[in-house]
């Protein structure tokens, strides 16, 4: 077990790691990007990558104050839900209205990896692995899709 302060070294320490790793390669768009901090450029709609002592979690989590206008957004995400997952080649799981870590309503569209930690440095490889085409896949994806958004601004 690991003290709260070890435990978010470590966390820093990943989050480094994977920094460094994905920098060099450019967005959709041919620019620099913060993969770790991804700008959507859309209020209340995050790109979150998460990795914790049981699982690791990519995500599009959509925050907004207000869950009419949050489903709103979600069911745009849904009319792109083939786009989505043909740049990620792969399933990902759709869910309206849950619980983020602050406590307030949001929605969520994942891909979850199961059996691994951050606290393990043997799992990196994997959660690297895990986290690094996905990020890119969403920013291909986003690169297409954000203009579908511009009427919800």
């Amino acid at each position: 077990m690991f003290s709260k302060a070890e435990a978010s070294q470590i966390r820093q320490q990943f989050w480094t790691v994977f920094g460094q790793y994905i920098a060099p390669r450019l967005s959709a768009e041919g620019t620099k990007i913060n993969w770790i901090n991804y700008k959507t450029g859309l209020k209340h709609v995050y790109f979150r990558m998460q990795a914790e002592n049981r699982c690791a979690r990519i995500s599009i989590e959509i925050a907004h104050p207000d869950t009419g206008i949050q489903e709103l957004f979600f069911e745009q995400f849904k009319e792109l839900k083939r786009v989505l997952e043909s740049y990620a080649g792969e399933e990902w799981e759709w869910q309206l209205h849950d619980t983020g870590m602050d406590g307030k309503t949001i929605s969520r569209i994942y891909k979850q990896l199961e059996d691994v930690s951050i606290f393990n440095q043997n799992n990196w490889p994997q959660l690297i692995s895990f986290f690094k085409p996905r990020i890119i896949a969403l920013d291909e994806f986003w690169s297409d899709a954000r203009y579908s958004f511009d009427a919800l601004k």
